[in-house]
C-alpha cells in the first residue's frame, strides 16, 4: 500500500503566498493528497484565496486563535486523515513531482521523519535570491539546508518536513516553542529512538523574508532559540552553533585592534571571508548584483544570529533565567 499524505499548512496572513503554494500543488503529477490549512488568527480573510481551488484540491480549512506555528501545526495534524504528515511553510512553492518523489522516497528510504532542501526560484527577486544564498551557503550554515553532502544527521525543518503521523502523536507533536520548534521536534524524535532522513529530490522554493530588516529580525530570533535548544537537548550541542557569535565578536575585536594598535591582521581575515562569499555567490547565482547583496545579507545573518545567540546564552547561563522568562514571546502554553 502506497504512503498517504496530508499536507499541513500553518498560516498567518500571507494570502498571496498561500495562493502561489496552492497553485503549485494543482500541478502535481500525483494528486492523491489532502491539504489542511490552519489559519492562526490572521488579520485578513483567507477564505476567498482558498475558494479559488474548490474542486481542484482536497482542502480542509480551519481557523483558530493565534498560538504560533508549532501548536497550529499540531491542530492541523489532529485533523489529518492520512498516514504521513507533510509540513510546509505558506511561503514555499513546490515542483510538480514533489508528492510523487516523497512517496517514492518513503517506500525506499526507511525513516520516521524526513526533510528536504530549500532553494531560490528563478522568479524570486534579487534580494530573495541573495537571502536564499545566505541561508544555504557553505560559508554560513555549512550548507546543511541545501545539500545532502553536508548532512551527517539531518534535522528536518518545518518549511519542508514530513513525519509519520503515529510517530508524531507518540512524541506529542511540536512543543510550546514558537521559534526553533522544528529542530526541537527533530531532536525529540532522536531521543525517543526514531530516525530522520534527507530526501535529496524534494527541494522547495522558499521565499523567506523579502527585505533585510525582516530577515535580520528572523535570524536574531533563531539565534535566541539555539541556547534554549541546547539546554533542552544537551546531547546534540555543537561548537559550530556558536560560530556566528564568535564571528561577530571577532569583527569587533578587529576594529579594536585596528584603532588601538594600528594593525589590521584580524580585519584582513574578514576581508578574505568577504571575497570568498562574493566569489562563491557569483558562481552559485551567476549574477554580480545578487552576489553583492549576498555579502550584505550574509553579514546581517551572522551578526543578527550571533547577537541573539550571545544574548540568550548569557541570560540562560549567567543570569540563570528560565527560557520562558527570558523570552516569553518564544513560548505559548499548550
Amino acid at each position: 500500500m502506497r504512503p498517504t499524505i496530508s499536507i499541513v499548512v500553518a498560516i498567518f496572513n500571507r494570502k498571496d503566498e498561500l495562493f502561489e503554494l496552492l497553485n503549485s500543488l494543482t500541478f502535481q503529477t500525483d494528486k492523491a493528497f489532502e491539504v489542511i490549512i490552519v489559519d492562526d488568527g490572521s488579520l485578513i480573510d483567507l477564505k476567498p484565496t482558498i475558494q479559488n481551488f474548490d474542486g481542484i484540491l482536497e482542502i480542509k480549512y480551519f481557523r483558530k486563535d493565534n498560538s504560533g506555528p508549532g501548536l497550529t501545526r499540531n491542530y492541523g495534524a489532529k485533523r489529518a486523515q492520512n498516514d504521513w504528515l507533510l509540513f510546509v511553510d505558506s511561503d514555499v512553492i513546490v515542483e510538480k513531482d514533489y508528492i510523487e518523489n516523497i512517496k517514492k522516497d518513503i517506500e525506499t528510504i526507511p525513516c520516521d521523519a524526513f526533510g528536504g532542501a530549500d532553494k531560490a526560484h528563478k522568479g524570486f527577486n534579487l534580494m530573495q535570491k541573495a537571502i536564499s544564498y545566505s541561508m544555504t551557503s557553505v560559508f554560513t550554515t555549512g550548507g546543511i539546508r541545501g545539500s545532502k553532502k553536508a548532512v551527517s544527521r539531518f534535522q528536518p525543518r518545518s518549511f519542508n518536513m514530513g513525519v509519520n503521523k503515529a510517530v508524531f502523536e507518540k512524541v506529542g507533536g511540536f512543543s510550546e516553542m514558537r521559534i526553533g520548534e522544528d529542530p526541537d521536534l527533530s531532536m525529540t524524535l532522536w531521543e525517543k529512538g526514531f530516525t530522520t532522513a534527507f530526501f535529496d529530490d524534494i527541494a522547495v522554493y522558499h521565499k523567506r523574508r523579502v527585505d533585510l530588516g525582516k530577515f535580520s529580525k528572523q535570524v536574531y530570533q533563531f539565534g535566541c532559540a539555539r541556547p534554549i535548544l541546547n539546554q533542552r537537548h544537551p546531547n546534540y550541542v555543537k561548537i559550530s552553533f556558536a560560530f556566528p557569535t564568535l564571528f561577530m565578536l571577532g569583527y569587533i575585536l578587529g576594529f579594536i585592534e585596528y584603532f588601538i594598535l594600528g594593525r589590521g591582521i584580524i580585519l584582513a581575515f574578514y576581508g578574505l571571508y568577504t571575497f570568498l562569499v562574493l566569489f562563491h555567490a557569483m558562481i552559485v547565482t551567476k549574477n554580480i548584483s545578487i552576489a553583492g547583496m549576498a555579502v550584505i545579507s550574509t553579514y546581517i545573518q551572522m551578526f543578527s544570529y550571533g547577537y541573539g545567540f550571545l544574548k540568550s546564552w548569557v541570560l540562560l547561563n549567567i543570569f540563570r533565567m528560565k527560557p520562558e522568562d527570558a523570552f516569553p514571546k518564544h513560548f505559548h502554553k499548550k
